[in-house]
């Protein structure tokens, strides 16, 4: 989940078209701090953690409702769209028809938590159907867990390409400098996941696909939070990075962030 928090991190700063629509900018400022984007990426992984992916759908959905709204009221000023808020506030919380792109930013530790593509899929639907049940919002969240598990179970950048046109239908045609200069802040899945999965194509290496994500602009730390997550599964990130990531998050987050790294197999430095 570095990846994703960092694109949150990074891209957070040029978010409501303030990007700097060149890859030339300083990677860390006093003020790349996480979103909601990070808040709802942690509840989700927190959920997924605590119930078998082999329980009744109901339950994995009671579970995500439960940890994002807990998370979701503990940091309440994290940047959330209205109807979100309306959410988590309300009293009888039921989904509301949306596409925009939350259901794809907090969807990442579903690419890593499950052996099969198709259980990917399946548990990434149920992470948005719980808010974002529109077809474009359900769409977005499989495709981008989809990316994470091709990338990290070692599919090539082609085979990521081609399976994410053919089962999604986005239009991956176009490159981030046709992109680039008419882009602007859009806040729906079919016009963010597309764009994020180009500049993980795109990319060299995981600096440089963040770097590419937040120089096309949009909703910047969104697109980047999903371009990160999957160069994050096929390039790994920096210990450097992880470091710096880890010292702009509260200790509850690094809680959840150091479990899900023991589930998944993974230690860093300041584990060994």
């Amino acid at each position: 989940m570095y990846g994703a928090i960092l694109g949150d991190m990074i891209g957070s700063p040029y978010e409501f078209d303030r990007s700097p629509k060149t890859k030339e900018f300083p990677m860390f400022r006093k003020d790349s701090l996480f979103t909601d984007d990070t808040v709802m990426t942690v509840a989700v992984a927190e959920a997924l953690m605590k119930v078998d992916a082999d329980a009744p759908e109901e339950q994995i959905c009671e579970e995500l409702v439960f940890q994002m709204r807990r998370w979701g009221r503990r940091y309440l000023n994290a940047g959330y769209g209205a109807r979100f808020i309306g959410w988590l506030l309300s009293g009888d919380p039921k989904p509301y028809g949306s596409y925009g792109n939350g259901s794809a930013m907090r969807v990442s530790s579903a690419g890593w938590l499950y052996p099969e593509l198709s259980e990917t899929r399946r548990i990434a639907r149920l992470t948005a159907i719980v808010t974002h049940n529109h077809p474009e919002g359900v769409k977005g969240a499989e495709a981008a867990a989809s990316a994470i598990y091709l990338a990290r179970t070692g599919s090539g950048k082609e085979e990521i390409r081609d399976y994410t046109v053919s089962e999604f239908g986005y239009d991956l045609s176009r490159t981030c400098d046709t992109i680039r200069p008419a882009y602007r802040h859009v806040e729906s899945c079919q016009k963010t996941v597309p764009e994020a999965i180009t500049a993980f194509l795109e990319g060299t290496d995981f600096e440089d696909v963040i770097r590419t994500a937040v120089s096309l602009g949009g909703d910047c730390d969104t697109l980047t939070c999903i371009a990160g997550s999957i160069a994050e599964a096929f390039y790994g990130v920096p210990e450097s990075y992880i470091l710096e990531c880890r010292s702009r998050l509260p200790d509850d987050m690094l809680n959840v962030l150091d479990r899900f790294d023991t589930r998944i197999g993974r230690t860093t430095s300041e584990e060994n």
